[in-house]
């Protein structure tokens, strides 16, 4: 681990981040609903504080159930019209909210590591990519109602996609602004209107969210956002009747809960959870490049992402080696101001969450495994008030561990050795969760075979996660139910009719004569 004095580039984003963060104190963040900023009926609030430093952000309208309600019904009121408005018209909405986020690429990336700690340098490309989500599904509008022809003899039997209606769409800390534009730019496209909940421990970019969509000349009422707290806003969300559909990123956990709370209404659900996801790096891995690799995704954003291979399991050849060269690269990975470009682990999240990831540091020492490296609060100087945590690796590990079987969405790495294709099978597999793995290997046949019985919904073969947008993204086991990306949003957000027309007289059973 590294740390150093400012840059320039550092201090001067430090200075812009300062300022938008007294105007926001001086405004604050309430919702928006109908297309204007409204407090909650309550008139309650809670601060966002910056993982950076713990000081308060700003106030932030906490809203409850009278909030969610006002919000369905300015969504199911919108619907109709925005379900009917021209896909082509719709088209060109979503453009415009795509060239708004660009023009305001640099506040976004500033506010959201502002309000995450998330290094600058990928939050500004977090930006970027919430403009091409827009893009993307505003290519498809006019596709999205698409379906197919399914002729007999005496039917023609054809297949249009409906938008479902109102949906809510709650999204998480990690990376706000884009996981946000994840759900809501193919949920617009579809036709469908939107009641936003954001992560209450990152609420600034879903605020200039919504503020660009009002801009770029969305409808009132076609997008709301709520802001508050899980067990209140959430929970009403979940189990308001008019909303038809659930969208959610998150815990497991939390996951199971909104499926409970929406069984009563029979939402249909869609949910992105957690992983502890595998590196499988075998004996004839290019090693240089598995370590870059597997570094990368542990350790960038914090390690604060869903798709992070938490888990290294490496072939008993290559695993000294592999433990040597991780460990050192963690040592030199920089920790600090997220605001500096030359940050690669800012803060995390909440001094709660903070706690959570050190006591899986103790866990994992008292379960028997060697702590290589890191996993201690860092608190010299300008990071004694921030939540910075050491990138940490385990070594001598096993699978039975709770660091190897619990999700601790943090800057750790737990490595694990096996002898041959079998083993590595079971220990990649030998976990609740199954979102996403990465295999290393140089063997074509094996890399097939290998992948195509593993129990997760999303593999990359030598190489880090590379989205591709028209790619299926989505999980199996406790990691979630359902498909994002390309046509797949569809099948959310979207309802299916069949129209049989008959292509003549046919018999018709008399009853009655």
């Amino acid at each position: 681990m590294s740390t150093a004095p400012p840059s320039p580039e550092a201090v001067e984003n430090r200075a812009k981040a300062e300022a938008l963060r007294a105007r926001l104190a001086q405004r604050g963040i309430r919702h928006f609903i109908r297309g204007q900023e409204v407090d909650s009926v309550s008139g309650q609030t809670f601060e966002t504080c910056s993982p950076v430093d713990n000081r308060p952000i700003c106030p932030v309208a906490a809203g409850d159930a009278q909030d969610i309600h006002r919000a369905a019904q300015a969504a199911r009121e919108a619907f109709p019209a925005w379900r009917d408005l021209p896909a082509r018209e719709r088209k060109r909405l979503l453009h415009r909210v795509a060239d708004l986020i660009q023009e305001r690429a640099e506040e976004i990336a500033l506010l959201e590591s502002l309000d995450t700690g998330q290094p600058i340098r990928f939050m500004s490309k977090a930006a970027i990519r919430g403009a091409a989500n827009f893009r993307f599904f505003a290519d498809r509008c006019e596709s999205a109602r698409d379906g197919l022809s399914l002729p007999t003899e005496q039917f023609l039997n054809y297949t249009v996609r409906q938008p479902i209606g109102p949906v809510g769409a709650i999204t998480p800390w990690n990376t706000p602004f884009m996981l946000s534009t994840w759900k809501i730019a193919p949920a617009l496209a579809a036709g469908c209107t939107v009641v936003h909940k954001p992560a209450e421990w990152s609420p600034v970019t879903a605020a200039l969210l919504a503020e660009i969509l009002h801009q770029a000349g969305i409808p009132a009422g076609v997008v709301n956002t709520v802001h508050g707290f899980g067990e209140t806003a959430g929970r009403a969300l979940t189990e308001h009747p008019e909303i038809r559909a659930i969208a959610f990123v998150g815990e497991s956990a939390t996951g199971s809960a909104i499926l409970r709370q929406g069984a009563e209404t029979l939402k249909r659900v869609h949910f992105e959870l957690g992983g502890k996801n595998p590196a499988v790096i075998f004996e004839d891995a290019d090693l240089d490049r598995a370590v870059d690799g597997t570094v990368f995704m542990i350790f960038s954003l914090n390690g604060e992402r869903c798709t992070s291979n938490s888990r290294a399991l490496v072939h008993r050849s290559l695993y000294p080696a592999f433990v040597e060269r991780v460990a050192e690269r963690a040592r030199n990975i920089r920790v600090g101001d997220p605001l500096d470009p030359t940050t690669e682990v800012g803060p995390l999240i909440h001094p709660d969450h903070v706690a959570k990831v050190l006591s899986y540091i103790q866990i994992g020492q008292q379960e028997g495994a060697t702590l290589v490296v890191g996993g201690q609060r860092l608190q010299e100087g300008a990071l004694a008030q921030g939540n910075y945590v050491a990138p940490a690796v385990f070594a001598d590990a096993a699978n039975h561990m709770r660091i190897a079987q619990e999700e601790i969405f943090g800057p750790v790495l737990t490595v694990i050795p096996f002898d041959d294709e079998e083993e590595a099978l079971a220990l990649a597999n030998g976990v609740k969760y199954g979102l996403a793995a990465y295999v290393w290997t140089q063997d074509v046949a094996r890399a097939h075979r290998f992948c195509q019985r593993l129990e997760v919904g999303m593999v990359w073969v030598n190489s880090h996660n590379v989205r591709h947008l028209p790619t299926p993204f989505g999980g199996m086991k406790a990691s979630g139910i359902g498909r994002d990306g390309g046509d797949y949003s569809f099948d959310f957000y979207m309802e299916t009719q069949n129209i049989a027309i008959a292509l003549g007289p046919h018999p018709i059973p008399r009853l009655g004569t």
